[in-house]
């Protein structure tokens, strides 16, 4: 797990690295396009956070509102392991006194989410109002502190952000009191998609605050493929993963709302292939993804039944989509060899796998664990992935 973070935040750590000399390298292959500066780290670094940020609460809270008291308790511990990840990414910027500083102050606002969904799940209408109000209280502190550390961050830009986030949580937690599960999923892709609004100018004004540490720029044609096909493939996951976690729970509602929304996701990343390959790309993409999801669905359905041998057969068959999944890439991109690819796809297979295991047998520790590493390696799929594109077509990057 720890190197699955590392690896998230090797953007975050850029003034350790530019110490070290390595922005020279930088600054040479910025004469070429190329989605892998530090700069272009710095913001795929911060959107999976601060995205990731938006599953774990909202996955939280949804166990918290049904009762789940032990998924509740591993799901919040994971939204803390995150926020101490927040906080290193800015102390990897700003020093470990503002880190020190950052982290209680961003817990704070997760109490006050824990307030409005205690006050949900009672139906106290006064407890949820006097959360609200002291989320949106808590948009000026969060913005001061962003300003005072950057001159390029104005507080009520920060504040304006923040509240937004506060408000497109709590239209996921009021889906979820209401047990509407279309709407909640809906909500949650609409708030963790926000997210990008907080992290994008975040990057774009600490690489403005330290031109000479942080190499090339975050709002390249280049860097924005890397970040967009970063999250689209995160999103899979954690969203794969509440679906099956509903499955095997025997919620069928929220499983279906869950698989609805994994297949948005799965429309969103064709079209993503279709806007550099062409339509017919997307549509030779589409139901190819689609496919290893089929699998991934008998594999749960073989766990929720104890059906040793479906379980083996899916995991055959997903092994041998690798390959398939491999060539279609390694057809449409010469940069990318069809041995790499299946073995990327076949590890997201296997992590994947872990956090349905770990979800069959109610380890809810283990499972949100696995869920952060399996959505965490989908970086390592998105980074080659852009910058085999990028190569490919560097009049367009």
């Amino acid at each position: 797990m720890k190197r699955t973070m590392i690896r998230l935040m090797g953007g975050l750590a850029l003034l350790a690295v530019t110490a070290m000399g390595v922005g020279d390298v930088w600054a040479a292959r910025l004469n070429q396009p190329t989605s892998a500066t530090p700069a272009a780290g710095l913001r795929v670094g911060l959107n999976a956070l601060l995205s990731e940020h938006v599953y774990l609460a909202a996955a939280a809270t949804n166990a918290a509102l049904a009762g789940r008291q032990p998924e509740f308790q591993a799901a919040a511990a994971a939204l803390d392991g995150n926020s101490v990840d927040v906080a290193r990414a800015i102390g990897s910027v700003y020093g470990p006194d503002a880190e020190k500083a950052f982290l209680p102050l961003w817990r704070k606002h997760i109490g006050m989410v824990v307030d409005y969904t205690v006050g949900a799940a009672t139906s106290d209408r006064a407890k949820q109002d006097r959360a609200v109000t002291d989320l949106v209280g808590y948009t000026q502190d969060f913005g001061a502190f962003l300003a005072s550390a950057n001159p390029y961050l104005p507080k009520a830009v920060v504040a304006d952000l923040v509240k937004h986030h506060v408000l497109t949580l709590k239209d996921v937690i009021d889906a979820q009191a209401t047990k509407d599960q279309s709407r909640a999923f809906t909500a949650l892709r609409t708030g963790a998609g926000h997210m990008q609004m907080i992290a994008d100018p975040l990057a774009g004004a600490i690489v403005k605050q330290f031109p000479d540490k942080v190499a090339g720029a975050p709002d390249t044609p280049a860097a924005s493929l890397r970040t967009a096909l970063t999250l689209a493939l995160r999103e899979h996951v954690y969203l794969a993963s509440a679906a099956t976690n509903a499955a095997l729970g025997g919620r069928d509602a929220e499983f279906k709302a869950g698989a609805g929304a994994l297949d948005a996701n799965s429309i969103a990343i064709s079209k993503a292939i279709g806007s550099v390959y062409g339509p017919d790309a997307e549509k030779a993409f589409l139901p190819l993804w689609r496919k290893h999801i089929g699998m991934v669905v008998d594999y749960t359905v073989g766990a929720a039944t104890n059906d040793r041998a479906k379980q083996d057969r899916a995991v055959n068959e997903l092994i041998g989509y690798t390959q398939d999944f491999g060539a279609f890439l390694a057809a449409a991109n010469p940069n990318l060899p069809k041995s790499v690819v299946a073995d990327l796809v076949k590890h997201h297979v296997v992590t994947l796998k872990d956090v349905i295991d770990a979800q069959a047998t109610k380890d809810q520790s283990r499972a949100f664990t696995a869920l952060r590493t399996g959505a965490g390696h989908m970086q390592m799929i998105a980074d080659p992935l852009a910058e085999a594109i990028v190569t490919q077509f560097p009049d367009k990057f």
